[in-house]
C-alpha cells in the first residue's frame, strides 16, 4: 500500500512538472500574440516606430579615411595614365576594359571618401568666420572628383595612339564618372560651427528626423509628433548633435514656428517639407 501512494506522487509530481512546463509555454505563446497584437495595432492607428540614433563617431578618423581613399582615387587614375603612355603593359586584358575597371575604381574611392569627408564634417563643421576654409572644407570632395579624372579626360581626348572605339568609350566613361562622382561629393546641406552651437544651445532636449528626411523635428513623446512625419512609420531619436552627424543640418520650420524658434540669429533653419 505504501508503495503504492509512493508511485502515486511520483506520478503526481511528473504530472504537476508537465502543467507548469504547458503553462509556460501558453505564457510565451500569449505574449507572442500581445506583441503581435500591438505591433498590428500599431501599423492600423499610425504608432511609430522609435529608433535610437548612432553614436556620432570620430571626425579626425574620418578624414583620414577620406583622405586614404581620395589618393587611392588618384593612384588609380595615374595607372590609367601610365597605361595610356604605354608604360604599363597589360597582356590579360584589352586596353579599354582595364581602362574602364580603373575609372570604376576611381569613382568609387573618391565617392566613398567624399561621404566620409561630409560625415566628418557635420560631425565638426567649418567656421564661417574664415570663409576660404569654410568653402574649401565643403567642396573638398568636388576638388578631389576634378583632379581625380578632368586630367585623364584631357589625356584621353589627346592620345592618338588609343584607337577610335577604344578613345570614345574611355572618354564617355571618364566623364560619366566625373559626373556622378562630383554630384554625390558636393555637401548640398553645409552646416557652420556658429550654426551648430547656436542650434545645441537653443534645443536642449531630444529631436527626431528619418532615414532619407532632409531636416529634424523637435521630439516631445512618442504620441506628440511634427505634421511632416504623419506619413513616416519610422523615425530617429536623438540630439541635436546626433541629428546633424546624421546629415540633417536645418531645423524643420513648423517646429521652429511652433517652439518659437524662429528668430533666434544664426540658428539654421530648414523647409517645412516632409521629414
Amino acid at each position: 500500500m505504501a508503495e503504492e501512494i509512493k508511485k502515486k506522487k511520483v506520478v503526481s509530481a511528473a504530472d504537476a512538472k508537465t502543467v507548469t512546463k504547458a503553462a509556460d509555454e501558453t505564457k510565451k505563446a500569449a505574449k507572442k500574440v500581445e506583441d503581435a497584437t500591438e505591433e498590428a495595432a500599431g501599423t492600423v492607428t499610425g504608432k511609430k516606430k522609435t529608433e535610437e540614433a548612432k553614436p556620432v563617431g570620430n571626425a579626425k578618423g574620418l578624414r583620414i579615411g577620406a583622405v586614404c581613399l581620395w589618393v587611392a582615387a588618384i593612384a588609380f587614375e595615374l595607372v590609367a595614365v601610365f597605361t595610356l603612355f604605354g608604360k604599363i603593359n597589360i597582356t590579360f586584358m584589352n586596353t579599354m576594359t582595364f581602362l574602364i575597371i580603373l575609372i570604376v575604381l576611381d569613382l568609387i574611392c573618391l565617392v566613398i571618401g567624399s561621404q566620409l569627408w561630409k560625415k566628418a564634417n557635420h560631425i565638426d563643421p567649418a567656421s564661417k568666420k574664415n570663409k576660404t576654409k569654410f568653402w574649401l572644407w565643403n567642396n573638398m570632395g568636388l576638388i578631389v572628383a576634378i583632379f581625380a579624372f578632368v586630367p585623364l579626360i584631357i589625356l584621353l581626348l589627346t592620345n592618338k595612339n588609343l584607337d577610335k572605339k577604344t578613345q570614345t568609350i574611355a572618354v564617355v566613361a571618364a566623364c560619366a564618372a566625373l559626373l556622378i562622382g562630383g554630384a554625390a561629393s558636393i555637401d548640398y546641406n553645409p552646416v557652420s560651427a556658429e550654426e551648430k552651437q547656436v542650434a545645441e544651445a537653443n534645443i536642449t532636449g531630444k529631436v527626431t528626423w528619418t532615414q532619407y528626411g532632409k531636416v529634424y523635428h523637435i521630439y516631445i513623446d512618442e504620441d506628440t509628433w511634427c505634421q511632416h512625419l504623419n506619413n513616416s512609420d519610422t523615425v530617429k531619436v536623438g540630439t541635436v548633435e546626433e541629428a546633424i552627424a546624421a546629415g540633417k543640418t536645418r531645423l524643420c520650420k513648423t517646429c521652429a514656428h511652433n517652439h518659437n524658434l524662429e528668430g533666434i540669429e544664426d540658428l539654421p533653419l530648414g523647409g517645412s517639407g516632409p521629414d
